[in-house]
Protein backbone atom coordinates (compact mmCIF):
# COMPACT_ATOMS: atom_id res chain seq x y z
CA UNK A 1 0.00 0.00 0.00
CA UNK A 2 3.43 2.62 0.57
CA UNK A 3 2.49 3.61 -3.07
CA UNK A 4 -0.88 4.54 -2.64
CA UNK A 5 -0.54 6.00 0.66
CA UNK A 6 2.36 8.34 -0.06
CA UNK A 7 -0.24 9.99 -2.58
CA UNK A 8 -2.58 10.33 -0.60
CA UNK A 9 -0.59 11.48 2.34
CA UNK A 10 0.86 14.09 -0.27
CA UNK A 11 -2.68 15.08 -1.98
CA UNK A 12 -3.52 16.28 2.00
CA UNK A 13 0.20 18.18 2.29
CA UNK A 14 -0.26 19.95 -1.47
CA UNK A 15 -3.87 20.86 -1.63
CA UNK A 16 -3.67 23.46 1.46
CA UNK A 17 -1.41 25.71 -0.52
CA UNK A 18 -4.32 26.79 -3.36
CA UNK A 19 -7.08 26.62 -0.85
CA UNK A 20 -5.04 29.62 1.71
CA UNK A 21 -4.29 31.63 -2.03
CA UNK A 22 -8.34 31.26 -2.26
CA UNK A 23 -8.94 32.25 0.96
CA UNK A 24 -6.41 34.98 1.08
CA UNK A 25 -7.83 36.18 -2.59
CA UNK A 26 -11.56 36.06 -1.38
CA UNK A 27 -10.86 37.64 2.21
CA UNK A 28 -9.39 40.23 0.00
CA UNK A 29 -12.17 41.14 -2.03
CA UNK A 30 -14.70 41.17 0.73
CA UNK A 31 -12.84 43.75 3.04
CA UNK A 32 -12.26 45.75 -0.11
CA UNK A 33 -8.29 45.44 0.12
CA UNK A 34 -6.14 46.55 -2.70
CA UNK A 35 -3.99 44.32 -4.34
CA UNK A 36 -0.32 44.67 -4.73
CA UNK A 37 2.80 43.40 -4.76
CA UNK A 38 3.01 43.39 -1.28
CA UNK A 39 -0.03 41.82 -0.87
CA UNK A 40 1.15 38.52 -3.23
CA UNK A 41 4.40 38.69 -1.08
CA UNK A 42 1.76 38.64 2.46
CA UNK A 43 0.34 35.68 0.37
CA UNK A 44 3.69 33.53 -0.21
CA UNK A 45 3.83 34.52 3.77
CA UNK A 46 1.18 33.02 4.40
CA UNK A 47 2.00 29.92 3.34
CA UNK A 48 5.15 29.48 4.78
CA UNK A 49 3.29 30.46 7.89
CA UNK A 50 0.69 27.79 7.17
CA UNK A 51 2.84 25.15 6.76
CA UNK A 52 5.40 26.03 9.58
CA UNK A 53 1.97 26.10 12.09
CA UNK A 54 1.39 22.37 10.89
CA UNK A 55 4.23 21.12 11.54
CA UNK A 56 3.93 22.54 15.31
CA UNK A 57 0.37 21.14 15.57
CA UNK A 58 0.95 17.89 13.64
CA UNK A 59 -1.85 18.25 10.72
CA UNK A 60 -0.80 16.13 8.73
CA UNK A 61 -0.34 12.91 11.17
CA UNK A 62 -1.30 9.70 10.31
CA UNK A 63 -5.23 9.65 11.86
CA UNK A 64 -6.87 7.38 9.96
CA UNK A 65 -8.00 5.48 12.73
CA UNK A 66 -9.06 8.40 14.73
CA UNK A 67 -12.97 9.94 14.24
CA UNK A 68 -13.18 13.26 12.43
CA UNK A 69 -13.56 15.15 15.40
CA UNK A 70 -10.32 14.70 16.25
CA UNK A 71 -8.94 15.91 12.43
CA UNK A 72 -11.51 19.10 13.72
CA UNK A 73 -10.25 19.54 16.79
CA UNK A 74 -6.38 20.25 14.92
CA UNK A 75 -7.20 22.36 12.63
CA UNK A 76 -8.48 24.44 15.18
CA UNK A 77 -5.41 23.83 16.68
CA UNK A 78 -3.22 24.82 13.74
CA UNK A 79 -5.79 27.95 12.75
CA UNK A 80 -4.70 28.76 16.10
CA UNK A 81 -0.97 28.53 15.77
CA UNK A 82 -1.26 30.21 12.24
CA UNK A 83 -3.37 33.27 13.67
CA UNK A 84 -0.48 34.04 16.34
CA UNK A 85 2.43 33.58 13.53
CA UNK A 86 0.61 35.71 10.87
CA UNK A 87 -0.09 38.32 13.34
CA UNK A 88 3.83 38.76 13.98
CA UNK A 89 4.05 38.58 9.77
CA UNK A 90 1.22 41.49 9.55
CA UNK A 91 3.07 43.28 12.13
CA UNK A 92 6.25 44.21 9.95
CA UNK A 93 4.56 44.55 6.98
CA UNK A 94 1.76 47.11 8.41
CA UNK A 95 3.74 49.92 6.75
CA UNK A 96 3.24 48.47 3.34
CA UNK A 97 0.29 46.62 3.29
CA UNK A 98 -3.31 48.18 4.46
CA UNK A 99 -5.48 45.60 5.50
CA UNK A 100 -8.84 46.04 4.77
CA UNK A 101 -11.70 45.88 7.61
CA UNK A 102 -12.62 42.33 8.74
CA UNK A 103 -9.73 41.23 6.77
CA UNK A 104 -8.60 38.51 9.01
CA UNK A 105 -12.04 37.60 9.85
CA UNK A 106 -12.89 36.87 6.41
CA UNK A 107 -9.54 34.59 5.78
CA UNK A 108 -9.42 32.89 9.42
CA UNK A 109 -13.18 32.12 8.41
CA UNK A 110 -13.05 30.99 5.08
CA UNK A 111 -9.82 28.90 5.81
CA UNK A 112 -11.35 26.83 8.43
CA UNK A 113 -14.26 26.38 6.41
CA UNK A 114 -12.56 25.15 3.40
CA UNK A 115 -9.63 23.28 5.17
CA UNK A 116 -12.09 21.44 7.18
CA UNK A 117 -14.61 20.39 4.35
CA UNK A 118 -11.65 19.59 1.98
CA UNK A 119 -10.11 17.29 5.06
CA UNK A 120 -13.27 15.39 5.50
CA UNK A 121 -13.67 15.32 1.16
CA UNK A 122 -10.62 12.98 1.59
CA UNK A 123 -11.34 11.68 4.64
CA UNK A 124 -14.20 10.05 2.61
CA UNK A 125 -11.78 9.25 -0.46
CA UNK A 126 -10.11 7.25 1.48
CA UNK A 127 -12.45 5.49 2.90
CA UNK A 128 -14.08 4.65 -0.03
CA UNK A 129 -10.46 3.45 -1.51
CA UNK A 130 -9.67 0.63 1.09
CA UNK A 131 -13.56 0.15 1.33
CA UNK A 132 -12.94 -1.13 -2.46
CA UNK A 133 -9.91 -2.83 -1.50
CA UNK A 134 -7.69 -0.39 -3.33
CA UNK A 135 -6.10 0.89 -0.09
CA UNK A 136 -5.22 -1.05 3.17
CA UNK A 137 -1.89 -2.48 5.12
CA UNK A 138 -1.89 -6.15 5.01
CA UNK A 139 -0.93 -6.77 8.61
CA UNK A 140 0.17 -10.55 10.55
CA UNK A 141 -0.25 -10.84 14.13
CA UNK A 142 2.17 -12.91 16.11
CA UNK A 143 0.57 -14.58 19.16
CA UNK A 144 -3.56 -14.84 20.08
CA UNK A 145 -3.34 -13.00 23.86
CA UNK A 146 -6.84 -11.43 24.39
CA UNK A 147 -4.72 -8.01 23.00
CA UNK A 148 -4.19 -9.79 19.76
CA UNK A 149 -7.79 -10.72 19.83
CA UNK A 150 -9.08 -7.00 20.78
CA UNK A 151 -7.08 -5.53 17.92
CA UNK A 152 -8.11 -8.32 14.97
CA UNK A 153 -12.04 -7.91 15.97
CA UNK A 154 -11.21 -3.84 15.78
CA UNK A 155 -9.13 -3.53 12.49
CA UNK A 156 -12.55 -6.18 11.30
CA UNK A 157 -15.20 -3.58 12.63
CA UNK A 158 -13.41 -0.40 11.26
CA UNK A 159 -12.73 -1.39 7.89
CA UNK A 160 -11.45 1.83 7.18
CA UNK A 161 -8.37 2.26 9.47
CA UNK A 162 -6.78 0.48 6.40
CA UNK A 163 -5.85 -2.97 7.75
CA UNK A 164 -6.44 -6.43 6.58
CA UNK A 165 -5.17 -9.19 8.67
CA UNK A 166 -3.63 -11.94 6.57
CA UNK A 167 -3.66 -13.82 9.42
CA UNK A 168 -1.73 -14.92 12.73
CA UNK A 169 1.26 -16.97 14.08
CA UNK A 170 1.11 -18.99 17.09
CA UNK A 171 2.92 -21.74 19.00
CA UNK A 172 -0.60 -23.68 20.18
CA UNK A 173 -2.59 -23.34 17.26
CA UNK A 174 -5.31 -21.90 19.14
CA UNK A 175 -8.31 -20.46 17.33
CA UNK A 176 -8.90 -16.77 17.32
CA UNK A 177 -12.62 -15.36 16.08
CA UNK A 178 -12.23 -16.31 12.11
CA UNK A 179 -8.52 -15.21 11.82
CA UNK A 180 -6.76 -17.56 9.54
CA UNK A 181 -3.81 -19.84 11.20
CA UNK A 182 -0.48 -19.31 9.65
CA UNK A 183 0.97 -21.32 11.51
CA UNK A 184 3.93 -21.33 14.39
CA UNK A 185 5.56 -18.17 14.96
CA UNK A 186 9.20 -19.74 13.53
CA UNK A 187 7.37 -19.37 10.13
CA UNK A 188 7.51 -15.69 10.36
CA UNK A 189 10.80 -15.52 8.09
CA UNK A 190 9.14 -17.44 5.18
CA UNK A 191 5.81 -15.60 5.06
CA UNK A 192 7.70 -12.49 5.36
CA UNK A 193 9.91 -13.83 1.99
CA UNK A 194 6.96 -15.25 0.34
CA UNK A 195 3.87 -12.49 0.91
CA UNK A 196 3.65 -8.97 0.61
CA UNK A 197 2.94 -8.23 4.72
CA UNK A 198 3.27 -4.53 5.17
CA UNK A 199 3.40 -4.75 9.17
CA UNK A 200 3.85 -7.07 11.55
CA UNK A 201 1.84 -6.70 15.24
CA UNK A 202 3.50 -8.35 17.79
CA UNK A 203 0.98 -9.48 20.93
CA UNK A 204 3.19 -12.22 22.57
CA UNK A 205 2.87 -12.16 26.42
CA UNK A 206 5.91 -10.15 27.96
CA UNK A 207 7.02 -13.35 29.46
CA UNK A 208 8.25 -14.19 26.02
CA UNK A 209 10.61 -11.15 26.00
CA UNK A 210 12.83 -13.56 24.04
CA UNK A 211 10.91 -15.06 21.82
CA UNK A 212 9.53 -10.72 20.97
CA UNK A 213 12.97 -9.81 20.16
CA UNK A 214 13.66 -12.67 17.59
CA UNK A 215 10.57 -11.44 16.12
CA UNK A 216 11.75 -7.71 15.87
CA UNK A 217 15.30 -9.04 14.07
CA UNK A 218 13.00 -10.76 11.22
CA UNK A 219 10.96 -7.87 10.56
CA UNK A 220 14.37 -5.95 10.81
CA UNK A 221 15.87 -8.46 8.24
CA UNK A 222 13.23 -8.46 6.14
CA UNK A 223 13.00 -4.83 6.07
CA UNK A 224 9.00 -5.25 7.71
CA UNK A 225 7.47 -2.53 10.01
CA UNK A 226 6.72 -4.12 13.74
CA UNK A 227 4.62 -3.11 16.56
CA UNK A 228 4.35 -4.42 19.98
CA UNK A 229 1.24 -4.71 21.07
CA UNK A 230 0.54 -4.79 24.89
CA UNK A 231 -1.96 -6.50 26.88
CA UNK A 232 -3.84 -3.83 26.89
CA UNK A 233 -5.60 -4.62 30.27
CA UNK A 234 -2.50 -4.60 31.85
CA UNK A 235 -1.64 -0.95 31.40
CA UNK A 236 -4.77 1.38 31.74
CA UNK A 237 -4.73 1.14 35.19
CA UNK A 238 -1.30 3.42 34.73
CA UNK A 239 0.04 6.29 32.82
CA UNK A 240 3.37 5.76 31.32
CA UNK A 241 5.93 6.79 29.00
CA UNK A 242 8.25 5.58 27.19
CA UNK A 243 12.05 7.45 27.24
CA UNK A 244 15.17 6.42 26.37
CA UNK A 245 18.28 6.45 28.52
CA UNK A 246 21.30 5.72 26.98
CA UNK A 247 20.02 3.06 24.09
CA UNK A 248 18.04 1.75 27.32
CA UNK A 249 14.53 2.29 27.01
CA UNK A 250 12.94 3.21 30.37
CA UNK A 251 9.02 2.98 31.46
CA UNK A 252 7.85 6.18 33.36
CA UNK A 253 4.88 6.13 35.32
CA UNK A 254 3.66 9.59 35.49
CA UNK A 255 1.03 11.50 37.94
CA UNK A 256 -2.43 12.01 36.42
CA UNK A 257 -2.96 15.30 34.10
CA UNK A 258 -6.15 16.02 36.24
CA UNK A 259 -3.71 16.35 39.86
CA UNK A 260 -2.31 19.44 38.54
CA UNK A 261 -4.09 22.26 39.96
CA UNK A 262 -3.69 23.98 36.95
CA UNK A 263 -5.05 21.40 34.73
CA UNK A 264 -8.34 21.53 37.75
CA UNK A 265 -8.57 25.29 37.62
CA UNK A 266 -8.89 24.95 33.61
CA UNK A 267 -11.28 22.32 33.42
CA UNK A 268 -13.32 23.66 35.70
CA UNK A 269 -13.63 27.47 34.45
CA UNK A 270 -14.37 25.83 31.21
CA UNK A 271 -17.16 23.55 32.60
CA UNK A 272 -18.45 26.72 33.93
CA UNK A 273 -18.39 28.80 31.48
CA UNK A 274 -19.69 25.91 28.89
CA UNK A 275 -22.31 25.37 31.27
CA UNK A 276 -23.56 28.70 31.40
CA UNK A 277 -23.30 29.41 27.77
CA UNK A 278 -25.55 26.32 27.08
CA UNK A 279 -28.22 27.77 29.16
CA UNK A 280 -28.15 31.16 28.34
CA UNK A 281 -28.35 29.94 24.54
CA UNK A 282 -30.07 26.37 24.70
CA UNK A 283 -31.26 25.80 27.93
CA UNK A 284 -33.56 29.06 28.41
CA UNK A 285 -36.05 27.55 25.61
CA UNK A 286 -35.27 23.99 24.81
CA UNK A 287 -35.60 22.32 27.80
CA UNK A 288 -39.09 24.05 29.23
CA UNK A 289 -40.09 22.62 25.39
CA UNK A 290 -38.44 19.33 26.41
CA UNK A 291 -40.08 19.38 29.92
CA UNK A 292 -43.84 20.00 28.06
CA UNK A 293 -43.34 17.00 25.70
CA UNK A 294 -42.85 14.80 28.33
CA UNK A 295 -45.46 16.16 30.83
CA UNK A 296 -48.00 16.05 27.73
CA UNK A 297 -47.02 12.62 26.38
CA UNK A 298 -47.12 10.43 29.91
CA UNK A 299 -48.06 10.73 33.52
CA UNK A 300 -45.55 11.44 36.02
CA UNK A 301 -42.39 13.85 37.17
CA UNK A 302 -40.76 15.89 34.03
CA UNK A 303 -36.98 15.48 36.26
CA UNK A 304 -35.89 12.22 37.15
CA UNK A 305 -33.34 11.81 40.22
CA UNK A 306 -31.16 9.37 40.39
CA UNK A 307 -28.53 8.43 43.24
CA UNK A 308 -25.50 7.98 41.30
CA UNK A 309 -21.54 8.27 42.47
CA UNK A 310 -18.91 10.80 41.83
CA UNK A 311 -15.17 11.82 42.50
CA UNK A 312 -13.88 10.19 45.26
CA UNK A 313 -16.82 7.44 45.05
CA UNK A 314 -19.07 10.25 46.72
CA UNK A 315 -22.27 10.17 46.69
CA UNK A 316 -24.19 12.54 44.06
CA UNK A 317 -27.88 13.31 42.90
CA UNK A 318 -27.65 12.91 39.00
CA UNK A 319 -30.70 14.67 37.11
CA UNK A 320 -32.05 13.81 34.07
CA UNK A 321 -35.61 13.80 32.12
CA UNK A 322 -37.59 11.14 32.89
CA UNK A 323 -37.66 9.01 29.34
CA UNK A 324 -39.21 5.63 31.57
CA UNK A 325 -42.80 5.08 32.61
CA UNK A 326 -43.47 6.40 36.19
CA UNK A 327 -43.18 3.59 39.04
CA UNK A 328 -40.62 1.98 36.98
CA UNK A 329 -39.03 -0.83 38.75
CA UNK A 330 -34.98 -0.80 37.89
CA UNK A 331 -34.13 -3.68 40.01
CA UNK A 332 -35.18 -7.12 38.65
CA UNK A 333 -36.72 -10.11 40.68
CA UNK A 334 -33.53 -11.05 41.24
CA UNK A 335 -32.43 -8.55 43.02
CA UNK A 336 -30.10 -6.86 40.58
CA UNK A 337 -29.77 -3.79 39.08
CA UNK A 338 -31.93 -3.67 35.71
CA UNK A 339 -30.18 -1.76 33.00
CA UNK A 340 -32.22 -0.04 29.85
CA UNK A 341 -32.46 -2.43 27.27
CA UNK A 342 -33.50 -2.86 23.70
CA UNK A 343 -37.17 -2.34 23.06
CA UNK A 344 -37.74 -1.68 26.87
CA UNK A 345 -41.07 -1.79 27.33
CA UNK A 346 -40.44 0.96 30.53
CA UNK A 347 -39.30 3.34 28.24
CA UNK A 348 -41.79 5.78 26.36
CA UNK A 349 -42.01 6.63 22.93
CA UNK A 350 -40.31 10.26 23.51
CA UNK A 351 -37.83 8.69 26.37
CA UNK A 352 -36.57 6.57 22.98
CA UNK A 353 -35.95 9.57 21.10
CA UNK A 354 -34.35 11.21 24.02
CA UNK A 355 -31.86 8.83 24.86
CA UNK A 356 -30.76 7.90 21.20
CA UNK A 357 -29.84 11.86 20.79
CA UNK A 358 -28.23 12.26 24.34
CA UNK A 359 -31.32 14.98 25.76
CA UNK A 360 -32.15 13.48 28.41
CA UNK A 361 -28.85 14.50 30.02
CA UNK A 362 -29.06 17.90 29.70
CA UNK A 363 -30.35 18.87 32.83
CA UNK A 364 -27.18 17.52 34.09
CA UNK A 365 -25.47 20.92 33.09
CA UNK A 366 -27.13 21.96 36.58
CA UNK A 367 -24.83 19.15 38.43
CA UNK A 368 -22.08 20.69 36.67
CA UNK A 369 -22.56 24.01 37.63
CA UNK A 370 -23.10 22.99 41.26
CA UNK A 371 -19.71 21.17 40.75
CA UNK A 372 -20.16 17.71 41.29
CA UNK A 373 -19.76 16.76 37.68
CA UNK A 374 -17.79 17.96 34.56
CA UNK A 375 -19.00 18.20 31.13
CA UNK A 376 -16.48 15.71 29.32
CA UNK A 377 -15.45 12.78 32.01
CA UNK A 378 -16.33 8.91 33.25
CA UNK A 379 -20.09 8.31 33.04
CA UNK A 380 -21.53 8.11 36.40
CA UNK A 381 -23.07 4.77 37.16
CA UNK A 382 -26.25 3.94 39.56
CA UNK A 383 -25.32 2.60 42.87
CA UNK A 384 -26.45 -0.84 42.12
CA UNK A 385 -24.38 -0.93 39.39
CA UNK A 386 -21.29 0.51 40.89
CA UNK A 387 -21.80 -2.66 43.68
CA UNK A 388 -22.39 -4.92 41.05
CA UNK A 389 -19.17 -4.05 38.97
CA UNK A 390 -17.09 -3.31 41.66
CA UNK A 391 -15.46 -6.70 42.17
CA UNK A 392 -16.04 -7.98 38.88
CA UNK A 393 -14.33 -5.35 36.53
CA UNK A 394 -10.96 -5.03 36.75
CA UNK A 395 -9.78 -1.29 37.83
CA UNK A 396 -13.76 -0.10 38.12
CA UNK A 397 -13.48 2.01 40.92
CA UNK A 398 -10.53 3.87 39.38
CA UNK A 399 -12.62 5.69 37.07
CA UNK A 400 -13.98 7.73 40.46
CA UNK A 401 -10.67 9.69 40.71
CA UNK A 402 -11.81 12.41 38.57
CA UNK A 403 -15.57 14.07 38.18
CA UNK A 404 -17.98 12.10 35.95
CA UNK A 405 -19.20 13.60 33.35
CA UNK A 406 -22.26 14.61 30.91
CA UNK A 407 -20.32 12.84 28.16
CA UNK A 408 -17.14 10.73 28.01
CA UNK A 409 -14.78 8.69 26.11
CA UNK A 410 -15.94 5.86 26.49
CA UNK A 411 -19.54 7.06 25.14
CA UNK A 412 -18.38 8.66 21.83
CA UNK A 413 -16.18 5.32 20.94
CA UNK A 414 -20.08 2.92 20.96
CA UNK A 415 -19.97 2.10 25.00
CA UNK A 416 -23.22 3.05 25.55
CA UNK A 417 -26.47 0.82 26.37
CA UNK A 418 -26.40 -2.68 28.06
CA UNK A 419 -23.09 -3.83 29.71
CA UNK A 420 -24.74 -7.86 29.66
CA UNK A 421 -22.06 -9.02 27.41
CA UNK A 422 -19.01 -10.34 28.78
CA UNK A 423 -16.34 -7.92 29.06
CA UNK A 424 -18.28 -5.04 28.20
CA UNK A 425 -18.22 -3.01 31.22
CA UNK A 426 -14.72 -4.05 31.72
CA UNK A 427 -14.21 -2.62 27.63
CA UNK A 428 -15.99 0.65 28.89
CA UNK A 429 -13.72 0.88 31.99
CA UNK A 430 -10.87 0.39 29.77
CA UNK A 431 -11.82 3.60 27.94
CA UNK A 432 -12.65 5.83 30.75
CA UNK A 433 -8.92 5.09 32.11
CA UNK A 434 -7.68 5.92 28.95
CA UNK A 435 -9.55 9.58 29.20
CA UNK A 436 -7.82 9.69 32.81
CA UNK A 437 -4.72 8.97 32.05
CA UNK A 438 -4.29 11.02 29.11
CA UNK A 439 -6.88 14.03 29.64
CA UNK A 440 -6.24 17.39 27.56
CA UNK A 441 -7.78 20.36 26.68
CA UNK A 442 -7.73 19.21 23.11
CA UNK A 443 -9.29 15.60 23.78
CA UNK A 444 -11.79 17.62 25.66
CA UNK A 445 -12.49 19.29 22.78
CA UNK A 446 -13.00 16.48 20.51
CA UNK A 447 -14.93 14.79 22.89
CA UNK A 448 -17.68 17.49 22.57
CA UNK A 449 -17.50 17.59 19.00
CA UNK A 450 -18.08 13.96 18.90
CA UNK A 451 -21.04 14.44 20.88
CA UNK A 452 -22.81 16.65 19.00
CA UNK A 453 -22.42 14.89 15.79
CA UNK A 454 -24.27 12.45 17.54
CA UNK A 455 -27.07 13.84 18.89
CA UNK A 456 -27.39 14.79 15.08
CA UNK A 457 -27.28 11.50 13.77
CA UNK A 458 -28.74 9.99 16.70
CA UNK A 459 -26.67 6.91 18.78
CA UNK A 460 -28.00 3.15 17.96
CA UNK A 461 -26.47 1.98 21.20
CA UNK A 462 -28.74 4.20 23.37
CA UNK A 463 -31.94 2.90 24.09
Amino acid sequence: MAKAYNRYTTIRYVIDAPIVVICYLLAARFSGQTLNTYGYAFTLASLVVWYIATSFSRLYADRRSNKYSEEVVFIVYTIILFTILLSSVSFFLRTFIVFGPNFFTYFLGLLFFLITLTKYIIRKYLHSAIFQGKLFDNILIVGSSPAALDFYETINKYYYYGYKCVGFLDKNGSKMNGCVYQGNIDNLGTILRERTIDEVVIALPDSQNHQIQRCIEVCDAYSTKARILPDFYQYTSSTIQVNNIGLMPVISVRALPLDKWENKMLKRVFDVLFALFFFIVLGWWLLPLIALAIKLTSRGPVIFRQERWGLNNEKIICYKFRTMVADSSDIDEHGFYKQASKDDPRVTRLGAFLRRTNMDELPQFWNVLLGNMSVVGPRPHPTPLNLESMHKVENYMLRHVVKPGITGWAQVNGSRGETKMPGSMQHRVNFDLYYIHRWTFWLDSQIILQTAINVVRGDQNAY
